[in-house]
């Protein structure tokens, strides 16, 4: 019982550490706005800034993803600590723009060595036989997180002094306090070897995983570009076309979408995988209708919508996506073809954002927006039809 209770202890505060370093990422949201002011950059620059975040992530999970399986898990997630806190310094000391491209990309380091290492750890750290509360663990620490990041900045940037620098000092705090704990918790990789045997991880699909990837990565991509495009684009658009200058109302707006996500993924063990991707495809089909409603009629009610419904369409789908590409994935070649899905992933959140942002200048912000949100509908459309004509082949007793 005792241990027991110190596993679930431990397995908690790795989760926090989790959720500290996730919610750094998504911490600049909704301050895009006040940066524009004060370094006088454009829509699209806000795109890019956005975007660099997912460049980064990328890189460490195609060089790097497979890291704490050789040197350990407390090494690689002290290292994403560190990046985060150089993030946080980057903002903090911004006096243009060049120093927002370094924050994202320090972000973006510490998030790809954060989602793999993180993820074993919590699940490690757990009791025997607690594998499925410490998979829930694991992914509300992330999702949750990442919802955390803008409800807070929000919250501080509206109500307290200090708007540009407050969150990131607070953030600060909370990643020295994570390293601590870090350096507490155990490590769970018994055979350590030097960091000079990683070897990149070459994203790749074996013949057996190609029938079944193509449909998944595209519900994977839509769901991760939606999330893309409210958490850089919507605040401006709720300045702009909604007159909400409130940073609180516009950092709970993308906090909805992803505890909405959180909630999603956790559906997926009562609706199967097999029921889970095309239901989240109809759901994301259902959030940009939505959005698109709310760029046409300026509705904040249909943005807050958009942002439920969306964010659970984007977790039953992504998590779906995950477990047939695993599952269909010979144990060999495993992490790489789960790189693979996440490299897809990460590239809606970065090319269709930036493509937006090069879109507002010409034609305006709704007009982007109205433009992505077709091009989104009819991907995911294709994949949900799919989908629905020939269901993805789920292993009995994985279902969640």
């Amino acid at each position: 019982m005792d241990g027991d209770r110190r596993g679930w202890r431990q397995c908690l505060l790795s989760g926090a550490v989790f959720a500290v370093c996730m919610a750094g990422t998504t911490l600049p949201t909704p301050l895009y706005g006040l940066y524009q002011e004060k370094f006088g950059f454009s829509e699209l620059t806000v795109t890019v800034v956005y975007a660099v975040y997912a460049f980064g992530v990328m890189g460490v999970l195609l060089l790097a993803g497979n890291a704490s399986d050789t040197v350990g898990r407390r090494p690689v997630l002290l290292w994403g600590l560190g990046f985060a806190a150089a993030s946080a310094v980057c903002f903090l000391a911004a006096t243009g723009l060049g120093w927002l491209y370094v924050g994202r990309l320090m972000s973006g380091l510490s998030a790809g060595l954060f989602t793999g290492a993180a993820t074993a750890y919590v699940m490690e750290l757990a009791p025997p036989g607690g594998r499925a509360r410490a998979t829930f663990v694991a992914t509300a620490a992330n999702m949750g997180g990442l919802g955390c990041g803008p409800l807070i900045a929000g919250l501080l940037a509206q109500y307290a002094p200090w708007p540009l620098y407050l969150p990131f000092a607070v953030h600060l705090a909370l990643v020295a306090l994570s390293a601590a704990v870090v350096l507490w918790l155990p490590e769970t990789v018994r055979e350590r070897r030097p960091l000079n045997t990683v070897r990149p991880q070459r994203p790749g699909l074996p013949p057996q995983v190609r029938p079944v990837f193509t449909p998944p990565a595209i519900a994977a991509f839509v769901g991760f570009a939606l999330f893309g495009v409210f958490t850089s684009v919507s605040p401006a658009f709720l300045a702009e076309s909604l007159d909400v200058t409130n940073h609180a109302v516009s950092g709970l707006v993308v906090a909805l979408a992803f505890f909405a996500s959180t909630a999603g993924q956790l559906a997926v063990g009562r609706v199967g995988v097999g029921r889970s991707l095309p239901l989240g495809c109809a759901a994301l089909l259902v959030g940009l209708a939505l959005l698109a409603g709310a760029l046409r009629w300026d509705l904040l009610v249909l943005v807050v919508l958009s942002a439920i419904v969306g964010g659970a369409g984007q977790g039953l789908a992504f998590r779906g996506a995950l477990t047939t590409v695993a599952q269909a994935s010979p144990e060999g070649q495993r992490a790489a073809v789960i790189s693979t899905l996440f490299v897809v992933a990460y590239a809606g959140i970065s090319v269709p954002v930036i493509g937006v942002g090069v879109l507002v200048g010409p034609i305006g912000l709704e007009g982007a927006g109205l433009v992505f949100i077709a091009c989104m509908a009819v991907l995911v459309s294709i994949a949900g039809v799919y989908l629905l004509r020939r269901p993805v082949p789920v292993e009995s007793g994985r279902d969640a």
